[in-house]
């Protein structure tokens, strides 16, 4: 099930992606931090690294990707114009997905 599609900003990379209001529904419901066991691939389907913990967390108000996040993004090369999905998909490996569309692919 898709939880939110987001175009990223540099902010996004730079400081914590943050995530879309209308995803927080399709969240479960947290306070503080939870960590997110997610699957991270690029839009043809391979997987760009092993399964990472991304750390979720209220911040100002907003819910944001933030530690495991930074290192994702830049090992992964993300940059601003990039378009991430993330998706709740319960297998073996992670309860999440993450694909990548960069900038100029179709």
């Amino acid at each position: 099930m898709e939880i939110f599609t987001k175009k990223l900003t540099a902010m996004d990379i730079q400081r914590g992606l943050v995530l879309p209001r209308c995803s927080l529904e399709r969240l479960q419901s947290f306070h503080g931090t939870i960590e997110l066991s997610t699957i991270f691939e690029s839009a043809a389907g391979n997987r760009l690294v092993g399964p990472v913990t991304i750390h979720c967390s209220t911040r100002s108000g907003d819910v944001a990707f933030t530690t495991g996040w930074y290192a994702l993004a830049r090992d992964a090369g993300l940059k601003s114009g990039d378009t991430v999905t993330f998706y709740e998909e319960v297998n073996g490996e992670a309860r999440y997905k993450l694909k990548l569309r960069n900038v100029g692919s179709s």
